[in-house]
């Protein structure tokens, strides 16, 4: 499984505008934090993997969620490869990684909202230390490049972009932030 993703900096309430005139659906509002993980083995900076242990909140759940992203296979967007599945147990799950010798780096908090948009997922991130994102995404078996340009066809009909975007991982962006502060 594919995951195609098209993320750009953007404010947020002239695109809530546009996705009201897409008939777009809202699906949820969630904060996420993302405690990200570094192999014994390997630097995944350096291999453009990453590791993760995701704690979603809603208001009245939180679901715990293990997820691997393998590198970047695409200049034009941000598709990688990702296995994700849900854990009971999210302490039992960092003391096994870390148990294995991986290494708790750095942790990514956001607050998201979800949107469905002809096939796609519309997401205003607020991530603290960055500010305001959309991305713009899909999950695809393997015919990744019709559903990039889906992805940026949906970026122009918000008014954005596809040429601005970031390629660079929340995480890589907060790890660079603070490298220059």
């Amino acid at each position: 499984m594919y995951e195609v993703e098209v993320k750009v900096r953007a404010a947020h309430d002239a695109v809530r505008e546009k996705l009201a005139t897409l008939d777009a659906t809202p699906l949820r509002t969630v904060t996420q934090t993302d405690t990200y993980y570094n192999a014994p083995d390997r630097d995944f900076a350096e291999t453009d993997e990453a590791l993760r242990i995701r704690r979603e909140q809603t208001d009245d759940t939180t679901v715990v969620k293990v997820t691997y992203k393998g590198p970047l296979v695409e200049a034009q967007s941000k598709t990688r490869e990702e296995a994700e599945t849900v854990v009971e147990d999210g302490e039992t799950m960092h003391r096994i990684l870390t148990g294995l010798g991986y290494d708790a780096t750095a942790t990514v908090e956001k607050r998201r909202q979800f949107f469905a948009v002809d096939g796609y997922t519309v997401t205003l991130d607020d991530v603290t230390g960055l500010g305001e994102y959309v991305e713009v995404e899909t999950e695809v078996q393997d015919d990744i490049e019709p559903a990039r340009k889906g992805a940026y066809e949906l970026l122009e009909k918000l008014d954005l972009d596809p040429e601005t975007q970031i390629r660079t991982s929340y995480l890589g962006l907060l790890l660079e932030e603070n490298y220059h502060e």
